[in-house]
């Protein structure tokens, strides 16, 4: 087998850093420059109309997937839906809004109910200086982490109805609109409502956050999931979870009254104390707003009876909002995987001295060129891009953790602007354990048998 090409550019050629697309500086997505458009209304006395996002079927359902009669759909600006319309009313809250009936996207929801919670990343998504007030003019943004860089999201605020109701996400106060102009822009990223018709958690935790994401199939973890969660919704990261696919079809309501095939969010983690004996719960919201389980320590189980009272005014809610407690038991039962989605992976370990350091590199496998393949492919693996990455010596407190001291994330950046048109290519990485440094240019070192893969 060839030497390995380790990519490494001398200092002289390294290109500037660039600091766009940072919170501070987003790149303008289509190259829509918000305040340069707001601005542009109140000269010409006119609300604004989004023609890269227009109101018409291209912006729903290009390819007719949905099975909506694009004839009855009318775009509505909120003033013309409710006398009185407002951004937020009473505070954000992940029980403000409920799912479309035409829209599979409980994934994308699921991850909103989970960033209700963290208001200062909500700020950063939903910038806060902009309402229905007296500076308005049909225009706002949001933002998003999309692949490495944070980007500035244009929306005018026409709506999809029909017969004046909302067609797609609406808030249960018929007067408050944060969360249908969110899946809006969001829709807009994707290229149209139809492309966010089913997903991955993970996919909008991270345009949430550009934070780290940890998956874990629950039923293969190798640790203690339940401390794992407790400690991660301590460090405010954002947690979603799935359920089983059913084997008929999707959103099958279980007897017990979970759904198949669906997302949630995991909204809090929380051990009482029931017949003198610890009993860890899991607390999970369903996006649509309404169906929950009906189990042990479901909101009407007579488990509820046996903890404090304390306890039981804290947790215990009779209102079917769509949320509900189990135990942890119950839990990796009935869901098969959890996406966890923090700023920084410290939760990973059990101390909390240990504090983790960040590096990102970007490369293209390109076919006949670096796509080397797998490691079954011998004579071509050593051309795939290639990273070395230095482990430095752990503190003192941190050595000995369990999960290792190492998280590695390989991301696929889109080609296209429709996510449904994307092709998603089945690229890994493997990790090798190096022996020791390369300090001569060109110098190079073959690896050794893969730690992980």
């Amino acid at each position: 087998m060839p030497p390995p090409r380790v990519n490494r550019i001398p200092r002289d050629e390294q290109p500037k850093i660039d600091r766009t697309g940072t919170l501070d500086d987003p790149l303008k997505f289509l190259d829509q420059d918000y305040q340069e458009l707001k601005k542009s209304c109140f000269k010409n006395n006119r609300r604004y109309v989004d023609e890269k996002f227009p109101s018409d079927s291209s912006s729903i359902d290009p390819k007719k997937k949905l099975g909506l009669d694009m004839e009855q759909i009318k775009w509505l600006r909120p003033s013309k839906i409710v006398a009185d319309p407002q951004l937020i009313v009473k505070g954000v809250s992940r029980f403000d809004y409920c799912q479309g009936s035409y829209l599979g996207n409980c994934w994308f929801l699921a991850s909103v109910g989970a960033l209700t919670f963290q208001e200062d990343v909500m700020d950063q998504v939903m910038p806060v200086d902009q309402s229905f007030g007296e500076d308005y003019a049909g225009i706002f943004r949001f933002r998003f982490w999309r692949f490495g860089k944070w980007i500035d999201v244009v929306i005018d605020d026409k709506l999809p109805t029909i017969d004046g109701e909302l067609i797609f996400v609406h808030s249960k106060t018929s007067n408050e609109f944060w969360p249908a102009l969110l899946e809006k822009a969001y829709a807009k990223v994707c290229g149209s409502y139809a492309d966010m018709h089913a997903g991955l958690v993970s996919e909008a935790l991270l345009d949430f956050t550009g934070g780290i994401h940890v998956h874990f199939e629950i039923a293969k973890a190798f640790i203690d999931l339940w401390s794992l969660m407790n400690r991660a919704e301590k460090a405010k990261a954002l947690m979603a979870c799935g359920t089983f696919l059913g084997k008929t079809s999707e959103n099958t309501v279980l007897p017990n009254g979970i759904v198949q095939g669906h997302a949630y969010t995991v909204t809090g983690v929380y051990k009482v104390t029931c017949q003198k004996k610890p009993v860890q719960l899991v607390r999970v919201l369903n996006p649509w707003g309404k169906g929950e389980w009906t189990g042990d320590w479901s909101d009407e189980s007579s488990l509820w009876d046996k903890v404090s009272v304390k306890e039981k005014s804290m947790c215990r809610s009779l209102a079917n909002d769509g949320e509900f407690w189990m135990s942890m038991e119950d839990f990796t039962k009935n869901f098969e995987d959890i996406d966890i989605c923090c700023l920084s992976p410290d939760f990973l370990d059990s101390s909390s001295e240990c504090r983790w350091t960040s590096t990102s590199y970007k490369d293209s496998w390109v076919d006949g060129t670096t796509a080397g393949g797998c490691l079954n492919n011998k004579d071509s693996f050593w051309t795939n891009p290639q990273f070395r990455v230095r482990i430095e010596e752990l503190d003192e407190e941190c050595s000995g953790q369990c999960p290792e001291n190492i998280l590695v994330s390989l991301m696929q950046d889109h080609e296209k602007r429709n996510r449904t048109e994307v092709s998603n290519y089945a690229i890994g990485f493997n990790v090798f354990v190096v022996n020791e440094r390369c300090e001569a240019p060109g110098q190079v070192l073959l690896p050794q048998t893969p730690h992980c893969k």
